[in-house]
């Protein structure tokens, strides 16, 4: 049974970086599936793929929000992580860790398991 659990502050400030951590569990992130991304869904809007790290390590960034993005891994832990620096309120989304087997579901915006995702809100 595979498990992705999103954490980290749900009140982020303008200006601010907004870090998450996806903790694994029942799958390796060094062994197993292919892709391991982060996606979020604005209100109003439609799903955003933000990037992925493969399980080799390589990381994928969307276009739109590779200058202020990063994601990397604690493979002692299991784990993976995104900081998107410079947010402002129309960062406001749900943001979803994920799983896929490959990259163009991941640019697509899609995965094949998904966290629960968590709510993050930019204001001041």
């Amino acid at each position: 049974q595979f498990q992705l659990q999103e954490s980290g502050p749900d009140l982020v400030k303008p200006s601010q970086t907004l870090s998450l951590t996806c903790t694994v569990s029942g799958a390796s992130i060094t062994t197993d599936y292919f892709y391991w991304s982060w996606i979020r869904l604005p209100p109003g809007k439609g799903l955003e793929c933000m990037g992925a790290i493969s399980r080799d390590g390589s990381v994928y960034y969307s276009p739109s929000l590779k200058s202020r993005t990063s994601i990397s891994r604690d493979t002692s832990k299991n784990q993976f992580s995104l900081q998107l620096g410079s947010v402002t309120p129309d960062d406001t989304a749900v943001y979803y860790c994920a799983m896929s087997r490959d990259l163009s579901t991941v640019v697509a915006g899609g995965a094949d398991y998904w966290g629960q995702g968590t709510q993050v809100t930019v204001s001041s």
